[in-house]
């Protein structure tokens, strides 16, 4: 059926071909015909190509994020309904957060791809109407060693990208208070750059995404549309190659200077009360923000183009609706509110235009110049993309090891070169280039077991943590999974933390391909056992696919940012010792018997010395890790721990020489620990076992908290103790004891990659 749709004289004509090139298959551009009752005109088809692309509709997973928890008595914005979840943080406060991905603008063009990324997830989180505290990163990129230019590259891709985070965040003005940053040969060519942000705000304070009442009038604010970022959510939908690199108009460009302005605007305008619903332009700018709004409301928007503001002459329609430029928010306005709006917009120095209004028809509908470009129903774009149940091949699960075949290399060389290892290393060089002091709230310095922030206004103090061990996820998609998830909760208990929330970032290959999409499948359903199990909920998220290069894949990597909450700052335990003369006890097991090869399966000792992926990740014991998490938080509520610091990644001595590296300057003391000799020295100190955790102890709370470990059950193993003045690590094992200088350890952690960043 003939709507009767003008159509430009210099449109290109809609062909297969075109199809094809929009990312879309010739099955759904059936549907889309099918859909609208005609075929699409151009712009039609780019409206399409970018709503029903895998980075907007989860086309290949939205049935297996189903599996997800995602409710529970303090989940006030559940997963998928709005541009972020939020949870009820007590006293009518409650926290916004949601981690995202800019994973292929950042591997095109690294300084504007992070910057953007870091834009993106902070207009996320101010469109719920929470005012932005912090941020954090998870981060990965290809081995940064040697003279090759593939490590050239990587080093460039690292140094743009924290060089982009740096600058928004710091113009902006939010801290960056934590994160991780791994390096690993199957990021070649696809760095990860995955972003956090965290918002405070009251009950009321809510606001949603929601186009309401016929005849309301819908506002553009912000920096003005340009041809950057034109089909960005297209280009993240596929797989990077040497041709798609080339495609740097997907690449946006961001003015924190102007977010800024944007976030107080809006906060201003949602407080005044004129809004009847919000929407970032994120992903599919104007496509996205004017379809989703109104299909969340049941309603229909109708926009005029030639309003737009625009910073570039002769832009089509085409172009104005898929542009991806930054800084820019629809709002819908309460009829008969216009004049305030606009006074509000004017106070913060920025453009903003009346484009349209709300209807009740349930369509999207373009105008330019008064000729419809564009008529199609909203839900078909933002709701009714096919969802795909992709073939899963039958993964193999990887040989274990046994325990003689793991190599043994002696302790003083291998601790050298582990915490030589850039993704063990001090990650300093990172995070000296962010201000994360700003706001006054960063209570622990990044590099902590997890960030702890106090909000000043609503004086609660809050946890989040940023975990993934890609190397286990290669050999075991849900093991690995499953394990971040119990990492990231350990990292929280570690600060006295205890978890409210989950948001994860899926990053993977091409979904097409049946084992990389078997992988995401054992990894979503790894992470919703553990978070089922222990009760927290998975709140939002962000799923990428497509990511490889021409060499191949990436590892498997679903990024786990945990938040937590803490009753008091005073109940805060730092990852460092910090005070001569405490008692040094472990947590947990120091060998897990019940694990043929004792936690070595795809362990850094492993793949550093070796170079070697292999063997099965460590087991997880559930049960083990809830009574640790109690154990945790009960004698931080008492105060009985000088440090806690989790015990996992490098094994035990890396542990031990972290928390003694990360001491104040002013606190010098040596460290002497004594292990039983109950198996080969490498096998105690650098097994990789999981449900571990070292904590120092004051004299006068040793009885306690044995007496307290016994009852809730956990097992508790003496060290050793802090040597005052002295300056040496020194571990012994049955009549062996080896010696470690502080500046030979410093120079291995410290200097790593500030060295490697100078060549």
């Amino acid at each position: 059926m003939e709507l009767g749709l003008e159509r430009e004289q210099k449109e290109p004509k809609v062909t297969p071909e075109v199809v094809t090139r929009h990312g879309l298959t010739l099955e759904e551009y059936e549907l889309i015909c099918k859909i609208l009752g005609r075929e699409p005109n151009f712009t039609e088809l780019g409206v399409f190509s970018v709503m029903w692309s895998e980075h907007c509709s989860y086309k290949n997973s939205k049935a297996e994020l189903r599996k997800f928890p995602t409710g529970g008595k303090h989940v006030l914005v559940r997963a998928g309904d709005e541009n972020a979840g939020v949870v009820d943080v007590g006293n009518g406060w409650a926290v916004a957060f949601k981690v995202e991905s800019h994973n292929h603008p950042s591997a095109v063009e690294p300084f504007q791809g992070a910057a953007t990324g870091v834009g993106g997830i902070i207009r996320d989180i101010f469109t719920m109407g929470a005012r932005p505290v912090f941020l954090l990163n998870s981060l990965r990129f290809g081995p940064i060693e040697g003279d090759s230019e593939v490590a050239r590259n990587n080093r460039r891709l690292f140094a743009g990208v924290v060089a982009g985070i740096s600058h928004y965040g710091n113009c902006i003005g939010l801290p960056t208070i934590g994160g991780e940053v791994y390096f690993d040969e199957s990021y070649n060519g696809n760095p990860l750059v995955n972003v956090f942000c965290l918002g405070i705000l009251r009950h009321e304070q809510i606001a949603k995404g929601a186009a309401k009442g016929e005849g309301n009038p819908v506002f553009y604010v912000g920096s003005e549309t340009g041809r950057d970022g034109l089909a960005g959510a297209a280009f993240a939908s596929r797989e990077l190659t040497e041709e798609s690199k080339q495609d740097r108009p997907a690449v946006q460009v961001g003015d924190p200077f102007r977010e800024k302005l944007l976030m107080e605007a809006c906060l201003e305008l949602l407080a005044s009360g004129c809004v009847a619903g919000i929407q970032d332009m994120g992903a599919a700018g104007l496509t996205c923000s004017t379809c989703e709004t109104a299909s969340r409301g049941n309603s229909g928007v109708e926009i005029e183009l030639a309003l737009v503001p625009q910073r570039e002459v002769g832009m089509t329609p085409y172009e104005i609706l898929l542009s991806e430029s930054q800084e820019r928010m629809l709002v819908i306005v309460h009829k008969g509110q216009e004049e305030k709006v606009k006074q509000i917009f004017e106070k913060w120095d920025l453009p903003y235009a009346q484009i349209g209004k709300v209807t009740s028809d349930g369509f999207m509908r373009v105008l330019q110049n008064g000729r419809t470009v564009v008529e199609i129903p909203a839900r078909a774009l933002a709701e009714d993309a096919p969802v795909y149940y992709r073939e899963a091949a039958k993964l193999r699960p990887p040989e274990p090891l046994g325990i003689e075949e793991i190599p043994e290399v002696e302790p003083h060389d291998a601790l050298l070169a582990l915490l030589s290892d850039p993704s063990i290393a001090s990650k300093q060089w990172v995070w000296r280039q962010y201000d994360h002091e700003i706001r006054i709230g960063s209570l622990l310095l990044p590099g902590s077991d997890a960030a702890v922030f106090l909000d000043r206004e609503s004086n609660i103090v809050l946890a989040a943590s940023s975990d993934c061990n890609s190397t286990y996820c290669r050999l075991d998609p849900r093991a690995g999974a499953r394990i971040a998830v119990a990492e990231s909760f350990r990292n929280l208990a570690c600060t006295g933390a205890v978890p409210i929330g989950v948001t994860d970032n899926l990053n993977f290959g091409n979904p097409y391909k049946p084992e990389n999409f078997a992988q995401l499948r054992e990894a979503i359903e790894g992470i919703a056992e553990v978070c089922e199990f222990f009760g927290v909920p998975v709140t939002g998220g962000n799923v990428s696919l497509y990511n490889e290069s021409p060499s191949g894949p990436i590892d498997p990597t679903p990024t786990i940012c945990s938040v937590g909450r803490i009753e008091s700052e005073f109940h805060i335990m730092p990852a460092y010792f910090s005070d001569p003369g405490d008692a040094i006890y472990l947590l947990g097991n120091i060998l897990d018997r019940k694990c043929p090869s004792h936690g070595f399966g795809g362990s850094h000792y492993l793949k550093r010395l070796f170079g070697q992926k292999r063997g099965t990740p460590p087991r997880l014991d559930l049960e083990a890790e809830r009574r640790l998490y109690l154990l945790l938080e009960e004698l931080a509520s008492i105060r009985c721990l000088n440090s806690a610091h989790d015990c996992s990644e490098g094994g035990l001595a890396v542990a031990l020489a972290e928390a003694w590296l990360l001491m104040p300057e002013e606190v010098r003391c040596g460290v002497h620990i004594s292990l039983p000799d109950i198996a080969p020295p490498h096998i105690l100190l650098f097994n990789e076992g999981q449900t571990r955790v070292i904590v120092s102890v004051p004299k006068d709370k040793e009885k306690y908290v044995l007496f307290k470990a016994e009852e809730i059950g956990v097992p508790a193993l003496k060290l050793g103790h802090l040597l005052p003045e002295d300056d040496h690590l020194s571990i012994s094992i049955g009549s062996r004891i080896w010696k470690w200088k502080r500046q030979e350890l410093q120079s291995a952690y410290f200097d790593t990659i500030p060295n490697l960043m100078e060549r």
